[in-house]
């Protein structure tokens, strides 16, 4: 697919995105459903929004249509890392085995804090001014 189509198909929410990809493939709905081992009434509910496919059904989908669940499920964006930490992942492919558990550690412990960070943030009850009585002098 091109970089255009791409981008195009990852903007789109998962009715649209699964019925561009069966027509780029130039399948049918039933060629799908074939395919995919599913059935055409069930096809034709996850292309109108009607229901939302179970954890297998979208893998028997990914596979009828040879693109991974992500391409499926989440836009662009949504999943896996940006271009810098990209680099910076495969920069860190050339590190020694020791050097590399050393930041794997260092990785795990931000993000240790960070959820923990989180944890805390959900739990904390939002400070509120008080309500005024009616008839309350000032």
């Amino acid at each position: 697919m091109s970089s255009h189509v791409t981008s195009a198909l990852l903007a789109m929410s998962f009715p649209e995105r699964l019925i561009e990809i069966r027509k780029s493939r130039s399948l049918t709905q039933q060629a799908m459903a074939d395919l995919a081992g599913i059935h055409l009434t069930q096809i034709q509910r996850y292309e109108k929004g009607e229901a939302q496919p179970t954890l297998e059904m979208i893998r028997k989908l990914s596979k009828a249509l040879t693109v991974s669940a992500d391409w499926l499920l989440f836009d662009e964006g949504e999943r896996g890392p940006d271009d810098t930490l990209k680099r910076q992942f495969e920069a860190l492919r050339q590190f020694d085995d020791e050097d590399r558990h050393v930041a794997e550690a260092l990785l795990e412990s931000l993000i240790l804090k960070h959820q923990a960070k989180q944890a805390v943030m959900r739990t904390q009850v939002p400070a509120t001014k008080p309500k005024k009585r009616a008839g309350a002098r000032r």
